[in-house]
């Protein structure tokens, strides 16, 4: 539901009945991930997508039912179909399981809380009941204040500070995950499937070397929703007007600022100096380090060189095989765009385990099993 904060937000402050259409569950080459909602409002007005439009009309159907009938929460699978694909069925053959409720004034007072928070970029994650007994469907527990709080219930205070915990985790990590509670006498004696829906922070794109080809990858970094920081030791040439996309510019040596600055599993780092006195003591400190991504620009010469030095400084062989370097894909990429682009497309592929080959030559499904994580478009590089 958080792709559509700012509408859902609206509606609820204008107490606007609406029903909400939740991606809970894909399988084969479905489109869009877990979380992604569409919501229908009285009059008719429509916000999101749940399937890239194979589906909308038949689900749009659904939620006007649900809204005008006050029914409970209802779930609905659709899947491709020869006979009426167009109508039902996703088209590119995969399935994807919808759970459908209506969200009237009665449930809006926290709902709103938590997408004014959304709305404002704040980190937040909203737990909702997708699977269990009928009467737990579509609850929601947000936790709030990058997770020093949590609102609304899953029905007792034991399953909501047992799904506080396992939320404020998810939320720290930046993973939209389905979470399994219940089941026992010290939490909900029901088993209940809940789907986590997180914004969090956007994941960190540190680099260093404030060259051409740092000012195409501060673009592109910012571009995929990252957080975009060039660091260089040079003050004359690491300047905002230099790098206006970036969101910081540190005049700093590199290790130092790296050894300054927190990061984590989504933090994605680029070092593109390729001079051995910014190399060497900035690659030994990041690849001993918890991040997402490390990357060195250089030739294969350069390449073989800095593993010397980095062997020489005593970093292990199990870290040196961290290191993607030369960085980027073979796109035969030229230009300081061009090359950002090839860097960009390896950090997606490293996220999310693709093999960097073309479509035409990867069989199976071209969504592959959508993973339930990293399902905000500022998750780049979630865990």
């Amino acid at each position: 539901m958080l792709n559509i904060a700012d509408t859902l937000y609206r509606w609820c402050r204008e107490a606007r009945p609406f029903a909400l259409a939740t991606v809970v569950q894909v399988s084969g080459s479905a489109p869009l991930p877990p979380g992604t909602a569409l919501a229908v409002a009285t009059d008719g007005e429509a916000v999101g997508s749940i399937s890239g439009g194979c589906v909308e009309g038949a689900v749009y159907a659904l939620c006007q039912q649900v809204l005008d009938s006050g029914e409970p929460p209802v779930r609905a699978r659709f899947g491709y179909s020869d006979d009426d694909a167009f109508a039902v069925g996703l088209t590119c053959g995969g399935e994807v399981e919808v759970l459908v409720q209506r969200v009237g004034p009665a449930d809006q007072p926290h709902l709103a809380t938590t997408l004014e928070q959304v709305s404002a970029g704040l980190p937040v994650a909203v737990a909702q009941v997708v699977d269990g007994p009928q009467r737990f469907l579509g609850r929601t527990l947000s936790v709030l204040g990058g997770g020093s709080a949590y609102d609304g219930t899953l029905g007792s205070r034991r399953a909501d500070r047992a799904a506080a915990n396992q939320v404020r985790a998810l939320l720290r990590a930046g993973r939209t995950a389905r979470v399994e509670l219940g089941g026992d006498a010290d939490t909900c004696p029901e088993k209940l499937t809940l789907l986590v829906h997180t914004q969090a922070a956007p994941p960190r794109m540190l680099i260093f070397g404030a060259v051409d080809f740092a000012a195409a990858l501060s673009q592109a970094g910012r571009f995929l929703g990252c957080h975009v920081t060039v660091c260089d030791a040079r003050p004359v040439f690491a300047t905002h007007a230099r790098f206006p996309h970036a969101d910081e510019v540190v005049v700093e040596w590199p290790h130092r600022y790296l050894e300054a600055t927190e990061v984590d599993a989504r933090t994605a780092i680029c070092v593109l100096t390729h001079d051995a006195k910014f190399d060497v003591p900035l690659l030994r400190l990041a690849l001993g380090l918890p991040v997402g991504y490390i990357g060195a620009m250089g030739s294969r010469r350069t390449h073989e060189h800095r593993l010397e030095r980095l062997r020489e400084a005593g970093v292990p062989d199990e870290h040196l095989a961290l290191l993607h370097s030369p960085i980027g894909l073979d796109l035969g990429a030229h230009t300081p765009e061009e090359t950002a682009i090839s860097i960009t497309a390896e950090l997606i592929a490293r996220v999310n385990n693709g093999t960097g080959l073309p479509l035409s030559r990867v069989p199976g499904p071209i969504h592959g099993s959508v993973p339930v994580t990293g399902t905000s478009p500022s998750s780049v590089l979630a865990a």
